[in-house]
């Protein structure tokens, strides 16, 4: 009489892919791959009320995102303002960063800019100007606005995208940086596309979707 399940013999049968952890249990490729971190701008519009950009800075600190710069003001609807973030991230944690930041009660929409969204930073850099020629050719190389001066100083406003800023800095370094400040990046979806628009209907279903395939990733708070 013929034991057990009918079925191919044991070194017939498919061998799933992956490795098994401590616990014997089996894991998923592609869940343990490594995703390299990339640079994008992240906008978000929101409710122009107070305590809108504590709530975001707090969900950043909980959560350890890479947040390189974050900018905050208003728009032309005095209700709104617009919150545009530049994450350092691979693209599960940029998900999570749009996904945690949509659960906000004053956000209204998040987006993820394109990569030709024109993308703006302003710096201000006081320099030593003991060679005045030499530190205003610099400056028009990068068309810098003179808004301070004195005999021993001058101090430069630079507007432009990142690399433009960095590149600028490190020509006036070699005149001897005094101090430097920057704005963080400022960006706008090019052409009629709206930067941070409610999203429709379709959107809004499929990011309900895009959520719940992803729900594992991370808990919530």
């Amino acid at each position: 009489m013929k034991r057990g399940l009918d079925g191919p013999a044991p070194e017939e049968r498919p061998t799933p892919a992956g490795r098994r952890n401590k616990q014997g249990i089996r894991i998923d490729p592609e869940v343990e791959a490594t995703h390299e971190p990339r640079r994008t701008v992240i906008s978000a519009l929101v409710e122009h009320e107070p305590g809108v950009l504590s709530d975001v800075s707090g969900l950043f600190s909980r959560r350890q995102f890479n947040i390189e710069s974050l900018t905050v003001g208003p728009t032309d609807d005095d209700d709104r303002a617009r919150i545009t973030l530049v994450v350092e991230e691979p693209d599960p944690g940029i998900e999570q960063v749009k996904k945690q930041l949509r659960k906000l009660v004053p956000v209204i929409s998040v987006r993820e800019l394109a990569p030709d969204a024109m993308r703006r930073e302003l710096a201000l850099v006081k320099v030593d100007a003991a060679d005045p020629a030499q530190v205003n050719a610099v400056a028009d190389m990068y068309d810098a606005k003179t808004v301070d001066s004195s005999p021993e100083t001058a101090t430069f406003e630079i507007t432009g995208a990142r690399q433009k800023i960095e590149a600028a800095i490190e020509t006036f370094s070699q005149f001897g940086i005094r101090e430097i400040s920057r704005t963080g990046t400022t960006a706008l979806a090019r052409g009629t596309d709206d930067t941070a628009a409610p999203m429709s209907a379709t959107e809004s279903a499929a990011e309900t979707a895009n959520q719940q395939d992803q729900s594992y990733t991370a808990d919530d708070d």
